[in-house]
C-alpha cells in the first residue's frame, strides 16, 4: 500500500472551534483554548502519524483585518497556509455567515480539496444545522460540509477519515515520532499566557507576550524563569494586582498546568517587564518568534 502525507490547514474566523478541533484530531493539547477570540497567535503543527499515512494540521490565527504588526505577522501565517496546503479545513460555527471573500476565493481557487466543517452544532438544533449546510454548500459547491461538535469529539472520526482518502501520495514530511513542530518553551510560555487570558479583562491579554527566559532541568525539579511583557507601566501594576496576589495566582496555576505537561515537579519564576508598543515593534516581534 503507498503511503500519503499531506498538510491539513485549518482556516476561519476567530473562535469558531480551530485550536479545539485540532487538539482533538491530534489527541493531545497542543493549542491553548480560552473563549477570547485572537487566543491563537501562532501557526502550531499537530502531526497524526499512521502506518501508512502522515497527517500534519496546522491551527491558525482566526482571520481577521489587521490593526497593528502583531496582527499584520497573525496573518502572515494564515497567508502562507494558502499556499502550502495539501487538504482545507474551512470551519464556521452554526450561526455563522459572515466570512472573509478574499481568502474563501483564494481556498476556491487553490482547487485543492477542502472540508467545511459546521461546529458546535451542540448548541443548535436539527432544522437550523440542515439551514446551515445548505448555506455553507452554496459557498462551497463542491465541497462537502460535515456538522460537527469539536468538543464533544462528535464526528471528529468522520473528518479523520475524509482526510486520509483525501491525503496525496508522499513519504513522511516529519519522523514518524514527532507530534509537532514546536519546542518546550513554546508550550510552556503558552501554557502561561493562556491563565492570562483566563484571568484578565480587557486590553491586558492583548497586550502581553511571554518569553521563557531560563529552563533548567535536574532530577527532581524544573527550574523555570519567564518574562511577562506589557506595553505600559499601568498594565505592568495590573498584571501584578494587589500585593503582587494576581500574578502569584497565574504562576500557581501555571505550573500546575506545566507539571501535567512536562510530568515532573516545577519551580516557576515570573517577572513583568515593559515593552513600550512592542505589537508595533518589528524587532521585538522577529524576537518573540513572529515570523512567517
Amino acid at each position: 500500500m503507498q503511503h500519503k502525507a499531506g498538510f491539513v490547514n485549518i482556516l476561519g474566523n476567530p473562535n469558531v472551534g480551530k485550536s479545539t478541533l485540532m487538539n482533538a484530531l491530534v489527541g493531545e493539547q497542543l493549542s491553548i483554548i480560552t473563549s477570547k477570540a485572537q487566543t491563537t497567535r501562532h501557526r502550531i503543527l499537530g502531526i497524526v502519524n499512521g502506518d501508512d499515512f502522515q497527517i500534519i494540521y496546522s491551527d491558525l490565527p482566526g482571520i481577521l483585518n489587521p490593526t497593528y504588526k502583531l496582527q499584520e505577522k497573525m496573518m502572515g501565517y494564515v497567508e502562507y497556509a494558502l499556499k502550502d496546503a495539501d487538504i482545507f479545513l474551512y470551519m464556521v460555527e452554526t450561526g455563522e455567515k459572515r466570512y472573509n471573500e478574499l481568502v474563501v476565493e483564494k481556498i476556491k481557487q487553490s482547487k485543492l480539496p477542502i472540508l467545511v466543517l459546521l461546529n458546535k452544532i451542540d448548541l443548535s438544533n436539527q432544522e437550523e444545522v440542515e439551514k446551515q449546510m445548505v448555506h455553507w454548500n452554496t459557498i462551497f459547491p463542491e465541497s462537502e460540509v460535515i456538522p460537527v461538535s469539536a468538543l464533544n469529539n462528535f464526528n471528529t472520526q468522520k473528518i479523520l477519515e475524509s482526510i486520509i482518502d483525501l491525503l496525496p501520495e508522499s513519504p513522511a514530511y516529519y519522523p514518524k515520532g514527532e507530534l509537532t513542530d514546536k519546542t518546550m518553551r513554546f508550550f510552556i510560555s503558552e501554557i502561561i499566557r493562556e491563565k492570562i487570558l483566563l484571568f484578565y479583562k480587557q486590553e491586558i491579554p492583548y497586550s502581553v507576550e511571554i518569553v521563557v527566559e531560563s529552563y533548567k532541568e535536574a532530577e527532581e525539579i524544573i527550574r523555570i524563569t519567564s518574562l511577562i511583557y506589557v506595553m505600559r507601566e499601568t498594565q505592568k501594576m495590573i498584571i501584578l494586582g494587589k500585593g503582587g496576589k494576581a500574578i502569584k495566582k497565574v504562576g500557581i496555576e501555571a505550573r500546575k498546568d506545566i507539571e501535567n505537561f512536562v510530568g515532573k515537579k516545577v519551580f516557576l519564576e515570573l517577572t513583568v517587564k515593559v515593552s513600550k508598543d512592542w505589537r508595533d515593534n518589528e524587532k521585538q516581534l522577529k524576537r518573540f518568534g513572529y515570523e512567517v
